[in-house]
């Protein structure tokens, strides 16, 4: 992660992923507020939406942790030296620890939409696992760091660990479709945060940013305030974008159904009516 493009690919995956997230849940709700009471379970589509996140967590983890250890100058795979008695590399293997974690979540989501017998909500717990895992690398990744460059990374950490906490609550109040998008926009926050790190630590046009300077402090701060009004715009776009056009094409269904309706033949007391009339 020492340039741009080491903020970017991890951001890039959380936007994604939290709109990807954002509207799943969107879809899963709509489903239920469709279905009559006791009637809960869920359609195959949504089973396929679950194998596909889940692989996706996968090989993007096997990707990140391929990256961190055999980039050119990566640890290869050692993680201590004893020629120079030293840790070969601690950054790396701990962005590789993060992406470790993520690739259980994803294994563990596989896991449970394929078993029935897994209890519900442990892939909720193994996802709130990974980020409270990757919140507490990252608060332990800024000792000797510069003013700005440790105050940026922290806060990071807010989106993080409210994003880990959103989630372990839903594995005991399932279904909650406002902690659901909570977890969404927080998953959005922290990519767009990303490639906030990113312009500030490796500007792309070689402006430097002052570290010391406390007044950048108090900017990069009402900045994560504005990044965080912007994922809940997203959210709360991305949420109604979804809603409508599932309503538009749930009213296009039913007129479908009622003009076949209209359209199928008469019952047969109906046909003796129409029978009777003519005659007279």
């Amino acid at each position: 992660m020492a340039n741009f493009g080491g903020h970017a690919i991890p951001g890039t995956f959380f936007l994604f992923y939290g709109f990807w997230l954002t509207v799943k849940y969107v879809l899963q709700h709509y489903w239920r507020t469709m279905q009559l009471k006791g009637r809960m379970v869920m359609p195959p589509f949504f089973k396929k939406m679950d194998y596909f996140e889940g692989g996706f967590q996968i090989f993007a983890s096997f990707v990140g942790i391929m990256v961190e250890q055999f980039v050119v100058d990566g640890p290869h795979a050692r993680l201590y030296d004893r020629e120079t008695q030293e840790w070969v590399k601690l950054m790396n293997w701990q962005h590789s620890t993060m992406y470790l974690f993520f690739g259980i979540s994803g294994i563990s989501l596989v896991v449970c939409t394929l078993l029935k017998k897994i209890p519900a909500g442990v892939d909720r717990v193994a996802l709130s696992l990974a980020l409270f895992v990757e919140g507490f690398l990252f608060y332990h990744h800024l000792h000797g760091r510069e003013l700005l460059d440790a105050h940026i990374h922290s806060l990071l950490l807010v989106a993080v660990f409210c994003g880990s906490a959103s989630i372990m609550l839903e594995v005991f109040m399932r279904n909650n479709v406002i902690l659901e998008l909570f977890g969404a926009g927080m998953f959005i926050l922290q990519g767009s945060w990303f490639y906030q790190v990113g312009f500030v630590l490796y500007p792309l046009n070689g402006d430097m940013w002052d570290l010391k300077l406390h007044t950048n402090v108090m900017f990069i701060t009402m900045c994560f305030c504005w990044h965080l009004a912007a994922a809940l715009l997203l959210v709360t776009c991305t949420v109604s974008a979804v809603w409508f056009t599932l309503m538009r094409f749930s009213v296009k269904g039913r007129n479908v159904e009622i003009g076949m309706r209209d359209a199928s033949p008469k019952s047969s007391s109906q046909k003796a009516l129409l029978e009777e009339s003519d005659e007279e």
